[in-house]
């Protein structure tokens, strides 16, 4: 499913394909966790459709690390 989010760090708008349904982004935008929503995808792909932010814009502001690596 082709996902569109704006990048809360740089306002960018971005497309991206992640493996999910539209029933899965349903639950979640009904108030469901993600990451029991959507269990099969990453953390960067979550990260991406919670907040728009891209892997790349990520290493660019916190070059120590990905999201949710700790």
């Amino acid at each position: 499913m082709i996902i569109t989010r704006q990048s809360v760090l740089t306002g960018r708008i971005r497309n991206w394909d992640i493996d999910i349904s539209p029933e899965q982004l349903d639950l979640w935008n009904a108030g469901g966790l993600i990451q029991n929503v959507m269990p099969d995808i990453t953390a960067v792909e979550r990260e991406f459709i919670k907040t728009g932010i891209t892997p790349d814009e990520w290493s660019e502001q916190f070059p120590l690390g990905e999201p949710h690596e700790h």
